[in-house]
């Protein structure tokens, strides 16, 4: 089967999946009653990114691992906000979500699509994801851990960061 047949297939199982999911809860009381504690918000969003993994692995289709990831990750940020009630956290947390995307695209490089390619976007897209979030989280007041100087070292080593990979680039294609 190839590519996009594999993607139809997952996408399929999932509405099916998702469907009887909704029917069996509406219907017995029992399904719901057992399954309450894991489907409480925020944790439901771990486990449906879960699920989309584990369907992704089932079916043979690794590209599954970059909604996974993106999926448990907010359910992460939303749990995180639920247990320590830091709503207005919202202000620099969404700077992880490209980083999730790198952590989906890492384990679908892990899991044999274009291993090389795929390792090194998400590492790329993870320190960018991070050094976003840093940034953020010190500028807007959420994490004081760097001082009142945070937001102009983050700037200096992401430019740091940057010039390093261009000069990487030119250098490296120079010896080939």
């Amino acid at each position: 089967m190839n590519r996009s047949g594999r993607s139809q297939l997952a996408l399929g199982i999932i509405l099916v999946l998702i469907g009887g999911w909704f029917l069996l809860n509406q219907t017995m009381p029992e399904f719901r009653n057992f399954f309450e504690p894991y489907t409480q918000w925020p944790s439901n969003l771990l486990l449906i990114g879960a699920g989309i993994l584990i369907l992704g692995l089932a079916t043979g289709s690794p590209g599954l691992a970059v909604p996974a990831a993106i999926v448990a990750g907010i359910g992460g940020i939303f749990y995180y906000q639920e247990a320590t009630g830091a709503y207005d956290s919202w202000s620099y947390m969404w700077a992880l979500i490209p980083g999730f995307v790198g952590v989906g695209t890492v384990l679908q490089g892990l899991l044999g699509e274009n291993a090389g390619y795929n390792l090194k976007r998400g590492l790329n897209l993870m320190v960018i994801s991070a050094v976003l979030f840093l940034f953020f989280a010190a500028f807007l007041g959420g994490w004081t851990i760097l001082g009142e100087f945070g937001p102009a070292v983050l700037l200096i080593l992401l430019g740091l960061y940057v010039l390093g990979k261009g000069l990487y680039r030119t250098f490296g294609k120079r010896g080939e």
